[in-house]
């Protein structure tokens, strides 16, 4: 197939006066996890319901496979959505029977997918109780077995690891590596910088509604030009604003913002920057107990690219 799967293309989306998408544009190919990488607020719920047909554009186009989104056409896409949408009181597999029956699967070929989607999900020996016996995150992963039962084109994954404990969290990102690697489009938002880089082929960076970086993750990164982030650990609540606006004024310094417990700031010198930030805080008085030197990451991408932390 020498064609994407969804082409997504200068997407506007305006409530009231807000804009909530500004011009967004990218495209998946067969087989390929896109990261959608923003803060919450950032637009990225918006973006997918319209890619889902749940939301009208006010601008811009959507095409699957070559062919704009129609009604008929959302059959291609499997959406799971933030919220959990299945049933408490029916079993997973009654929840899949249900869902499956919605979508024209009947008979043996349902009975097939449901005991194919359970065993992706994890969920093969907990199939036949009920949904609100389960945890947080096996509610997500049944989610996720209902989005994939009519074998879409393309699945929407819509920050599907908040709120899990880390065992289920590694299991339903253990799912998607799984459904990329078998050759499903999938598109991916979060918030989580982590799961960007273990799961995404490329990655979107969006923020206040506008696509603002795109590429795999090598590519983001090396827009830093070697740039590595320093994390000054503190003690306690401090009045920051002198300090922070004397490291700002440091050689190489692109980008310094206050984060939970310290200030990091955006360097092409490194750990060269410690001594002169040091003297800084001494001067305004700031008590620094620790400090921390990260090499790139797609964290230190977006501190550099909007002049905030990532989950700001």
């Amino acid at each position: 197939m020498d064609r994407p799967v969804l082409q997504v293309t200068d997407l506007v989306r305006r409530f009231g006066d807000h804009v909530a998408v500004d011009g967004v544009s990218f495209t998946i190919e067969p087989g390929q996890t896109y990261g959608l990488l923003g803060p919450n607020g950032a637009g990225k719920t918006t973006t997918i319901s319209m890619i889902a047909g749940l939301l009208t554009a006010d601008a811009g186009a959507v095409s699957l496979l070559g062919q704009p989104l129609t009604p008929s056409r959302k059959s291609l896409i499997g959406l799971v959505p933030q919220d959990i949408a299945i049933y408490p009181d029916l079993s997973a597999v009654e929840n899949l029977q249900f869902f499956g029956k919605l979508q024209n699967l009947t008979g043996s070929a349902l009975r097939r997918r449901i005991d194919e989607v359970l065993e992706v999900v994890g969920l093969t020996e907990r199939a036949k109780d009920r949904i609100d016996t389960y945890s947080g995150g096996m509610k997500r992963r049944a989610n996720i077995a209902v989005g994939l039962l009519h074998e879409p084109q393309l699945l929407i994954l819509d920050e599907p690891t908040v709120g899990v404990d880390p065992q289920s969290r590694n299991s339903i990102l253990e799912s998607v590596d799984e459904l990329g690697g078998s050759g499903m489009a999938v598109l991916y938002t979060t918030h989580y910088m982590e799961e960007a880089e273990r799961l995404c082929d490329r990655i979107g960076i969006i923020d206040q509604g506008r696509l603002i970086a795109e590429g795999t993750r090598d590519e983001l990164i090396a827009q830093l030009e070697e740039k590595t982030t320093v994390t000054f650990r503190l003690a306690g609540h401090q009045d920051l604003d002198g300090w922070r606006e004397a490291l700002a004024r440091l050689p190489d310094v692109s980008a310094v913002q206050r984060i939970d417990g310290g200030v990091a700031v955006v360097t092409a010198r490194g750990p060269e920057l410690i001594a002169p930030a040091m003297h800084e805080a001494g001067r305004f008085r700031v008590d620094v107990v620790g400090v921390d030197v990260a090499q790139p990451d797609l964290e230190a991408v977006f501190l550099h690219l909007t002049g905030k932390a990532l989950r700001d």
